[in-house]
């Protein structure tokens, strides 16, 4: 911001009011970034200095070895998982682990349901904490398992041998 923009023109060439105002602005400047990161720690999508008192909050373990992206993650996930469990609830927070939609198949007659991840193809990184997220939420009597969705022949059936060839196993399965 230019404060003297905002002063009358007659001001203009003035060097000892264009300092004053390149200090102010200056200091205007610093005051807006404090304030805008100061907005930022009170969201868990945008905290970064207070992720661990979230963390501690929503009862999860404080592990500052993470990256601050994985942490809010899995900070969303536990957000979203309060309150009665639902299909949709759970769906939510295996998406937000996943970065991809998530079906939930509920099997009554078994106790049991499925994740199943059918935004994204293969394992997603994180499955280690969506699987305690889910623990922690999902009813005691309940039993799941995850369900992956990788390509088929069928998917890829278009391609030459020699366009597979640049590709590896893992890679072919999930591109």
């Amino acid at each position: 911001m230019n404060l003297m923009e905002h002063l009358p023109p007659y001001y203009r060439g003035n060097k000892t009011m264009e300092e004053l105002q390149d200090i102010l602005t200056a200091k205007v400047d610093e005051a807006a970034l404090e304030l805008q990161e100061t907005v930022n720690q009170c969201f868990i999508g945008t905290a970064a200095a207070l992720l661990s008192r979230y963390e501690k909050i929503y009862g999860l373990t404080v592990d500052v070895t993470k990256s601050n992206g994985f942490r809010r993650e899995r900070l969303l996930a536990k957000a979203r998982g309060t309150g009665t469990v639902t299909k949709k609830m759970l769906a939510e927070t295996a998406s937000a682990y996943s970065n991809g939609e998530v079906a939930v198949i509920e099997d009554a007659m078994n106790n049991s349901f499925v994740v199943k991840f059918v935004g994204t193809k293969g394992i997603p990184a994180n499955m280690s904490d969506l699987t305690l997220t889910i623990e922690e939420i999902k009813p005691a009597h309940l039993s799941f398992i995850f369900e992956y969705t990788y390509n088929t022949w069928k998917d890829v059936s278009n391609m030459t041998w020699q366009d597979a060839k640049a590709y590896s196993w893992k890679t072919f399965r999930e591109r």
